[in-house]
């Protein structure tokens, strides 16, 4: 097998419970209900250049529902999960819709980039995808000078990373990579997905920055679709895995595919029947099950 390469902060049991030994007590990061948030949802964490662990959220102020005032939020740890500091709120962009954080660190300069989505709160998803919408999905960077203790100003790059052709589009959920190895050493690498506006066909993909976090690049699709949500991680060599949620009917696993070219192209989909299969399928707007 080949070995992985990971530079986010590996989710582990320090993040719900107290240390081992101690009274195995909640330790939410998040918790439904509190810090005037109804609803919390597609967490990510980081380990930042100080040292400490970020873990960041959408905040849904008024339901659990992906339309709506949601807002980017994040909750820093200075002893590695063991507790956690006050909630910040990153991005309140009135009743409007932000979130689906996926963050980077540059190991190189320091920097924190924090990509994320943006749509109008009144917008929904199917809207959005049958062009009906007002607005439509973008895309934008937050980036951190000192570990998330102060951000720039959202910057949006819809035009560098989403084809005119798409319509839905998500970044992450979870933790993009700085590449370690090969000729493309260097490179920050964040998966996301999209949808095709006329077949409305799923698709995940890759976004990338060669220049630690200025500009962002467009990189390559998966050549099949039925997979959207999805994690990047790099192989021994510098090789790339992308691991993505399936939508195929009759599929019970989660599909993988694998580039050799920094993630330009990407080779066909496989089942990863070592994950073992899922419990359960839970139903889609296209039809179809999720896995």
């Amino acid at each position: 097998m080949q070995q992985l390469y990971y530079r986010a902060f590996p989710l582990s049991l320090a993040l719900l419970f107290a240390a081992a030994g101690a009274a195995q007590v909640p330790n939410y990061i998040f918790e439904q209900g509190q810090d005037e948030y109804d609803c919390f949802r597609i967490p990510a964490v980081i380990n930042a250049p100080d040292g400490s662990v970020i873990a960041f959220a959408e905040g849904r102020r008024h339901s659990c529902s992906d339309t709506g005032d949601v807002d980017l939020v994040m909750k820093r740890s200075t002893d590695n999960g063991l507790t956690w500091g006050a909630l910040q709120v990153i991005w309140d962009q009135e009743d409007n819709t932000v979130g689906n954080p996926a963050p980077v660190v540059d190991a190189e300069t320091g920097g924190l980039f924090l990509l994320s989505t943006w749509n109008l709160g009144s917008d929904r998803e199917p809207d959005i995808i049958s062009q009906t919408s007002t607005d439509t999905r973008r895309v934008f960077v937050l980036a951190s000078k000192d570990s998330g203790h102060t951000w720039d100003e959202p910057r949006e790059i819809t035009a560098n990373v989403k084809d005119s052709s798409w319509t839905w589009y998500a970044t992450g959920p979870g933790s993009g990579i700085q590449l370690q190895h090969g000729s493309h050493a260097g490179r920050l690498i964040v998966a996301c997905d999209h949808i095709e506006a006329n077949t409305r066909h799923y698709y995940s993909h890759v976004i990338y920055s060669d220049d630690h976090g200025q500009s962002w690049q467009l990189g390559g699709s998966t050549p099949q679709h039925f997979v959207n949500e999805s994690e990047v991680a790099e192989l021994e060599g510098g090789g790339l895995l992308l691991n993505m949620r399936n939508y195929a009917q009759g599929e019970r696993h989660r599909k993988v595919a694998r580039s050799f070219n920094g993630g330009a192209t990407w080779s066909d989909l496989e089942s990863d029947t070592t994950l073992g299969a899922c419990d359960a399928v839970a139903p889609v707007m296209h039809g179809g099950g999720a896995c």
